[in-house]
């Protein structure tokens, strides 16, 4: 009788506890039969990457309201990683506590300052409700349960309160609903898949760039301009200041198109005559 073969989980780490978006992430990008490995900080995740300690990483790149996510694109720039594919997720915050906690016992609510300032509605409504701000949305309901606190409550995703046994409150308290959070996947770039030969399914891909131009007037006109003759749509261009030179910068840009596409290939060249320094970041199917 045959023995069946154990599939090794792929170890995928991300910022914050197991519940937090970045898992939640994580899993629509690559399934629940991961092991997720949850890291504190950021650079955390990049260095286990690094050091081969965990197969992919998953990080957030920008939020529709928030902004990007500066840190993560310097450490893009740093780490020379592979984005192989991308993700979106709505940001749906909950006021969870422990079960047998009703709402008029809540006198302080933890969770993220990003996800505190993004409930100030429901703040305003409930002026009682102290603002405590902690380093992670599902970290703020594992330390809830953790210490059995009954007079207070966490914002955090419907995942977070299903893995540690709390109870949601309140359900999608945050201002905005078209709250949305951008998320890359990342390899090694040796353990990065090769683009597929066809694309029958007629998917649209992506690519990121990172480049520096010369600090001379209509330089990043002229950077630009290389796509717009080649009619390649632009879908995010972000600019990062260039350590050792003040007042310089470098541009991060994803556009629509594929590295072997022959526009895209030309783009790439004429734009390396005007840079100073260019590098691709991945080329990955459009979320």
């Amino acid at each position: 009788m045959a023995r069946r073969l154990k599939t090794k989980l792929e170890r995928v780490a991300f910022q914050g506890e197991p519940g937090a978006f970045s898992h939640v992430a994580a899993r629509q990008l690559l399934g629940d039969k991961i092991q997720p490995v949850p890291c504190q900080h950021f650079e955390e995740v990049f260095q286990l990457l690094a050091r081969r300690e965990v197969d992919a990483a998953v990080i957030p790149i920008e939020n529709t309201l928030h902004g990007s996510v500066h840190e993560n694109y310097d450490h893009l720039l740093r780490y020379n990683f592979w984005i192989v594919a991308e993700t979106s997720v709505r940001i749906i915050h909950n006021l969870i506590a422990l079960p047998g906690v009703a709402f008029r016992d809540i006198r302080r609510v933890y969770s993220h300052p990003v996800a505190l300032s993004q409930c100030l509605r429901f703040f305003r409504e409930h002026p009682q409700l102290e603002r405590v701000p902690f380093y992670d949305t599902a970290g703020s309901v594992k330390m809830l349960v953790e210490k059995g606190l009954r007079d207070a409550a966490a914002i955090a995703s419907e995942d977070a309160a299903r893995l540690y046994g709390a109870r949601i409150l309140r359900r999608s308290i945050e201002d905005d609903r078209r709250n949305y959070t951008r998320f890359f996947l990342l390899r090694r770039r040796a353990d990065a898949p090769p683009l597929p030969r066809s694309n029958r399914q007629g998917r649209v891909f992506k690519t990121s760039i990172v480049f520096t131009t010369r600090n001379v007037p209509g330089a990043l006109f002229r950077a630009l301009s290389v796509f717009a003759l080649r009619d390649i749509n632009l879908t995010k261009i972000e600019s990062r200041p260039l350590r050792g030179k003040p007042w310089e910068y470098l541009f991060y840009l994803d556009f629509v198109g594929r590295l072997d596409e022959e526009p895209v290939r030309n783009a790439l060249r004429h734009l390396q005559e005007l840079s100073d320094f260019q590098r691709v970041l991945g080329c990955y199917p459009k979320g």
